[in-house]
């Protein structure tokens, strides 16, 4: 029987927006979207600021790691894919789930995968929650342990779709959406996880991301929300 290590996937749902970020967000989205209560519920629903557990305080979106890959990205990124240029939310919302499903300790640092995920972030500070992307990556200690165990995973995106709530507040006023532009996004599939010694394991995976989506510009990742919305 193989001798199954432990395992830390970057897709941890628990992962609670900060409050102050979450309320800035929502404070923001509300402003323009009044007429979408689903919307909030599907920002806010599970959140309570709830951290994942073996999880490190997130780097600051102004870490030296953070501006330096959004300069760019390639240099310091590791393994991780660079961002997409891609204006529809769908699709975009289904690569940020390929990247966040994919990580390769092998040949990537911790610093190095936080900088590569910052460069798909908006740039729009009032709409960024760096804090919940951040969030996915698990501390210094636990990574190290990772790459000792030369831990990578890869990730098969089989579906992405706007939330039955989000759909439904943007039937009731079409026009809501033009100020922020932020669209949610729920996206599944599966994660295959491999280590040393023929260690391996799958699981599936679904999140619900908020992706920023301006017209004529490329989409950009705003948040990841607390909790997955179907």
């Amino acid at each position: 029987m193989q001798n199954r290590l432990p395992v830390f996937s970057l897709s941890s749902y628990g992962a609670g927006w900060s409050a102050n970020r979450r309320i800035a967000i929502i404070a923001g989205v509300v402003a323009v979207l009044l007429a979408i209560a689903g919307i909030v519920a599907v920002l806010t629903g599970g959140g309570n600021g709830h951290q994942a557990p073996e999880t490190a305080a997130p780097a600051p979106a102004n870490s030296p790691s953070a501006s330096k890959a959004a300069r760019n990205p390639s240099s310091v990124s590791g393994s991780v894919a660079a961002p997409p240029q891609i204006a529809e939310p769908v699709a975009y919302a289904k690569a940020v789930a390929q990247m966040l499903w994919s990580y390769d300790t092998r040949d990537t640092s911790r610093d190095q995968q936080l900088a590569g995920m910052h460069a798909w972030m908006t740039e729009e500070t009032e709409y960024a929650d760096w804090v919940s992307v951040s969030g996915q990556v698990p501390d210094p200690v636990l990574w190290s342990r990772m790459a000792d165990q030369d831990q990578h995973a890869t990730a098969h995106v089989t579906e992405g779709h706007y939330p039955g709530a989000f759909k439904q507040a943007l039937a009731e006023d079409p026009t809501a959406i033009t100020e922020a532009y932020i669209y949610v996004v729920t996206v599944n599939g599966k994660q295959q996880i491999v280590w040393k010694k023929d260690g391996a394991g799958a699981e599936k995976r679904a999140v619900t991301l908020a992706v920023q989506c301006r017209p004529d510009h490329d989409c950009t990742l705003a948040a990841i929300a607390p909790s997955v919305t179907q």
